[in-house]
């Protein structure tokens, strides 16, 4: 396990970094990508560091449209799921890819208590509330600006939630910005402010396949989560309220194991997810700032994925409702657990489980959150 925070990961683990090759092409560019039916323009932001990778950010949703990164032998390919087209995203996406907010994950039954007050959300996921709502911040278009600094090249995204929008208190003023490196690592920050007293827990929903943009299920991927608990929960996927051991269970990736080996257990957990949509209770190496939260490695491109959080909480999705169904970017067929995702976040229903941590911020303080997605290669 890599748990370099200086470079955070790279070049750790028997991985080598893809040396800088010369990129004639623009560190970045912003463009149209195309129109929503009400005649509002969506703009394409592509982002290239010095070695190759590049990431492809739509201003609708926030959302990771594509991300190249090298394979051992030095070879690029897309290993994130999604769609060529707008229309695709605003009428069939899973999230794919997109900015959650403002309260990622579940709510239970679309309701929650503040300062002595009710509040009412859409209930969009069987009886709960989930990612926002209706048209959570998925669904909006952020206004982009981008920027060079040093070795990185990105965009800062801004969006301002009106009071009362999808049934929540407060205007919210929020902000997410995508740095891409020449470290091979991109840098997600968020940031908010409000009015009112509200909830707010923002996290980013790219599925993830590291074996490349034609592979089947992420079943042989090896996953390691730096995390001795999680909390379970009931048949709709709202926390219980327990925080439970990992050890002896299904759950337990505190040493590498492929997503498939276990995921098929007669354990009533995963029955309730259908496989594994669970939210890790992380271990926090630091008090404050980054810790590792999650590796993951695919053995036949020699992909690895380190991600490192100031987060509590990891939510591990492996793509369980994906049923081939969705078409998704050059006329892929999205199978059941084609992709898989580990959102950085604040625990599922925090709202409503005062023993949780908490998820409220009020006028005056700043919501702020940082989660670095680090990509190398196993030679």
């Amino acid at each position: 396990m890599c748990l370099c925070l200086a470079g955070l990961a790279a070049g750790c683990g028997g991985e080598q970094s893809s040396a800088p090759v010369q990129n004639p092409l623009p560190r970045f560019t912003l463009g149209q990508f195309a129109r929503t039916p009400d005649d509002k323009l969506v703009e394409l932001i592509t982002l290239r560091n010095n070695a190759g990778v590049e990431a492809k950010i739509l201003t609708y949703g926030g959302i990771i449209m594509s991300l190249r990164t090298p394979d051992r032998s030095g070879g690029f390919d897309d290993i994130v799921l999604g769609f060529d087209d707008l229309p695709s995203y605003m009428t069939k996406s899973p999230y794919f890819g997109c900015i959650i907010g403002r309260y990622g994950n579940r709510i239970a039954k679309g309701r929650f208590a503040l300062e002595g007050k009710t509040y009412t959300l859409a209930t969009n996921n069987g009886p709960n509330h989930l990612h926002g709502g209706i048209k959570g911040w998925d669904k909006v278009i952020w206004s982009p600006q981008t920027f060079q600094k040093g070795d990185g090249v990105g965009v800062t995204l801004t969006y301002t939630s009106t009071d009362g929008e999808e049934g929540y208190p407060g205007m919210v003023r929020a902000t997410v910005t995508y740095t891409l490196n020449d470290e091979n690592q991109l840098v997600v920050e968020y940031t908010a402010t409000t009015d009112k007293p509200t909830v707010i827990n923002m996290t980013q929903h790219s599925y993830f396949n590291l074996a490349g943009a034609k592979a089947n299920d992420i079943l042989g991927h090896e996953l390691l989560i730096n995390a001795d608990q999680y909390t379970p929960v009931d048949a709709t996927l709202i926390p219980t309220g327990q925080i439970a051991p990992v050890d002896g269970t299904p759950f337990d990736f505190r040493k590498p194991t492929a997503i498939g080996a276990r995921i098929d257990h007669a354990n009533e957990q995963l029955k309730h997810g259908k496989g594994y949509d669970h939210n890790y209770v992380l271990v926090r190496s630091l008090q404050q700032g980054l810790s590792h939260a999650a590796r993951v490695v695919e053995p036949t491109t020699g992909r690895t994925l380190d991600i490192f959080t100031d987060e509590p909480g990891l939510q591990f999705y492996s793509g369980n409702f994906l049923d081939g169904t969705l078409t998704g970017k050059g006329g892929r067929t999205y199978g059941h657990r084609a992709g898989f995702c580990l959102e950085t976040q604040h625990f599922p229903d925090s709202p409503n489980r005062p023993n949780f941590p908490s998820t409220t911020l009020r006028p005056g303080q700043e919501y702020k959150s940082k989660t670095v997605f680090s990509f190398g290669v196993l030679k």
